[in-house]
């Protein structure tokens, strides 16, 4: 079984097509699925359907690309983590593509979070674009590898992955692992800890090969499997098994909401 680690099913690109994307799953044998949260203001939308889908969980959080969103308390972040479908705090950390000039509310956002998370007992979901010396920074300033989490959509290189790992995060793997000219992140699939991997989709963006450049889907996580147990040289299955448990492994409250098959 695999486990789509990180996506958006709340946006209007996925949330239309419900039935059709659980039955792309149960097809391509992806068991679950982790609804990201981005902002305040969408998260009754994440945490209803993780409510209504057994097979669906929660993070709560607000993206470092949101400016117009409403900021958080390390509070509020604690009584909303508090659902029992929220299994992580984020998305959070730092993107200074988008926001160059200044990225101090991004900090600042960005410890909140830290804080958060370590308060309520839940793992991170990190971001970052371009800001990779002041995301290890931020976390390791504030003590973030005292309950961990995991650099989504991983696209540095092996030295950085090796700092995250020091912190004891995990790394995921997406779409862009399957592009031909994505040989930084192949080499990172490549070498780090089967036991610190994790997969995932960020659907409705980044579709892997053969989807490139249409609306991604958590199913596609298959691709992502697909690609990575080949760039390890073992079988899908074997990745399949390595990566779902240790996401249960860093999100121990999923193993709650369904059951997996080893």
């Amino acid at each position: 079984m695999l486990v789509d680690s990180h996506c958006h099913l709340d946006f209007p690109d996925l949330a239309g097509n419900l039935p059709e994307i659980f039955t792309a799953m149960e097809r391509n044998v992806v068991g679950g699925a982790v609804c990201v949260g981005v902002t305040l203001e969408n998260f009754p939308r994440v945490a209803a359907l993780a409510e209504a889908h057994q097979h669906i969980l929660a993070t709560v959080g607000l993206h470092p690309e949101t400016t117009d969103a409403r900021e958080a308390t390390v509070a509020e972040l604690v009584r909303l983590a508090a659902h029992p479908k929220v299994i992580g705090i984020g998305e959070t950390g730092l993107d200074y593509h988008w926001h160059k000039d200044a990225p101090e509310w991004q900090r600042e956002r960005f410890r909140v979070h830290v804080r958060a998370a370590r308060e309520a007992g839940k793992p991170l979901v990190v971001h970052n674009r371009d800001a990779t010396a002041d995301t290890l920074r931020v976390l390791e300033e504030e003590n973030a590898g005292e309950i961990g989490g995991v650099l989504h959509c991983f696209t540095e290189t092996w030295e950085v992955a090796q700092r995250v790992l020091d912190l004891g995060f995990y790394l995921s793997m997406s779409g862009i692992v399957t592009f031909k000219n994505a040989r930084v992140v192949k080499d990172v699939a490549r070498r780090v800890p089967l036991d610190r991997l994790l997969l995932e989709t960020d659907s409705p963006y980044l579709a892997p090969t053969p989807f490139r450049g249409k609306r991604n889907q958590p199913a596609y996580v298959k691709y992502v499997a697909d690609e990575v147990a080949a760039l390890r040289e073992m079988p899908v299955a074997a990745l399949a098994n390595a990566t779902t448990e240790n996401f249960f492994r860093l999100f121990p409250l999923a193993q709650t909401s369904f059951c997996h098959e080893k």
